[in-house]
């Protein structure tokens, strides 16, 4: 049995509340410098659970929701940072941590290290690939622009298009810096591609993904991992326009074409329309003059040639002298091709005689008896095969028809009009009707009551006594 003091008694919850106050108040404000340690994103609830650590140390941090939003660059795995915040004790599992009011890179330099380190790994799955490449579209009719609705560069990107070349532009607004600039702008690339051709939304044919010029951090967004490969996947010409012409990131290199500034990428997507006019213009001159020289050479050519032709009796002379020297021989070619033909039929006159006739004609007639009797086969067995397939159906239509069914005692009914009937209250009362059975048919006539209103008038009805009333011709039953 322990021996009595004078120590003062504490719950739990009060030791551990009495350290949280004590630890909140003397480290109301820090400053701590570390490398990001389990970071896995925002939870579910839009806050962020990670930690501090270094090589002797580990601190638990949070960051609360209202916070990351504000944040300027995203927090990654192994990232060090300096965290501007307060601590506190987190009495459910007796442990500190940070809580977090403002996160910002441990210098450019760890930036740039994590920035290198991204570049050289997408670098090696092909992302940044020149081959990749696609050209612009020289006179594209939809232009998509991902930035801020808000701010100089849209308005920019909309008057140079205006003063060059006016066509429609579709807007997908998109913060441009924080913690979800990264996924928004990924997302916006990625809904413009999902756009159908023909739809009611024009598909873009060149993406322009535009912000101005900002520090490292400001521009973190745009080396996200994931608008990177957004960038990349695109189906559509993209133009990245991020920063000014010393700003690089890494949408930069997966982007088909990169402009120094969005005014550039502007000037980049659409010709001048004035020029283009007037290259037009000098087109159709030049194709106007050179069919008129076409056209005028030509004519001089077939004026030449037609000096050069014979007049149409030194063209005629000739073949009329063959025509009248062919036709004074005509007569004598006549008389030897008749003399020709006569010879020749009477040498075969010569060949031809009765008896080698009637062999000829006894030949065919032994052919023609043996084709005889071959057909008469034929048609025995095509005539046996045909009735026993009419027999097989004949059973068929035996097993099938209604007539069986008329056999086994069954009648079938029909209305005035030969249709079947098949149910009671079809029949009106004082129809004419056909029963078929199935020996021949026989005319009836309904009468005034269906089955189920005959069955209801020979049911007696029930007096509340409970005893049968009589009926009003009862009395005549004796």
């Amino acid at each position: 049995m322990s021996e009595p003091t004078n120590a003062a008694e504490f719950t739990v919850s009060e030791i551990s509340f009495a350290l949280k106050r004590t630890v909140e108040d003397v480290f109301g404000f820090v400053r701590v410098r570390g490398e990001i340690s389990g970071y896995r994103g925002p939870h579910s609830s839009g806050h962020a659970y990670f930690a501090l650590k270094d090589d002797k140390a580990r601190i638990e941090a949070v960051v609360w929701r209202p916070t990351m939003q504000r944040l300027r660059f995203r927090p990654e795995e192994g990232m060090e940072v300096i965290a501007t915040g307060k601590l506190t004790t987190y009495p459910g599992s007796s442990k500190y941590q940070i809580v977090i009011d403002a996160l910002e890179p441990a210098g450019v330099g760890a930036l740039m290290a994590l920035l290198e380190e991204r570049k050289a790994r997408l670098a090696a799955e092909g992302l940044f690939a020149p081959e990749a490449k696609r050209p612009l579209p020289y006179m594209p009719r939809v232009i998509g622009v991902v930035t801020s609705p808000t701010g100089a560069v849209i308005r920019d990107i909309l008057h140079r298009i205006a003063d060059r070349f006016p066509v429609r532009v579709l807007v997908w607004p998109v913060r441009v810096q924080g913690e979800t600039s990264g996924t928004e702008v990924a997302m916006a690339i990625a809904g413009f591609n999902l756009i159908a051709p023909g739809g009611p939304i024009p598909r873009p044919d060149v993406i322009i993904v535009a912000r101005g010029g900002g520090s490292l951090e400001d521009l973190w967004g745009f080396n996200d991992e994931v608008v990177v490969r957004a960038a990349a996947a695109s189906e559509i010409p993209l133009v990245s326009a991020v920063g000014h012409e010393t700003d690089w990131t890494l949408i930069d290199l997966a982007a088909d074409v990169r402009a120094p500034t969005p005014t550039a990428a502007a000037e980049m997507a659409v010709p001048v329309r004035s020029e283009l006019m007037d290259v037009v213009a000098g087109l159709d001159r030049r194709h106007r003059a050179a069919l008129a020289r076409y056209i005028e050479t030509n004519r001089r050519s077939l004026s030449a040639a037609a000096r050069g032709l014979p007049r149409p009796r030194d063209i005629l002379a000739l073949p009329r002298q063959r025509f009248d020297s062919a036709a004074s021989n005509l007569g004598q070619s006549l008389r030897a091709n008749t003399a020709a033909h006569r010879a020749r039929l009477d040498r075969a006159a010569a060949r031809l005689s009765p008896a080698s006739l009637a062999v000829r004609l006894g030949t065919a007639a032994e052919r023609l008896d043996g084709l005889h009797r071959r057909a008469g086969r034929a048609l025995g067995i095509l005539a046996e095969r045909r009735r026993e397939a009419l027999e097989r159906q004949a059973r068929l239509l035996g097993v099938v028809s209604y007539t069986a069914v008329l056999a086994r005692g069954f009648a079938l009914v029909r209305d005035a009009s030969g249709q079947p009937l098949r149910s009671a209250a079809a029949v009106m009362p004082g129809a004419a009707l056909a029963i078929e059975f199935a020996d021949g048919r026989i005319a009836a006539t309904a009468d005034g009551a269906t089955p189920a209103q005959a069955e209801a008038a020979a049911r007696p009805s029930v007096r509340r006594s409970g005893r049968a009333k009589p009926s009003e011709s009862q009395g005549d039953l004796f």
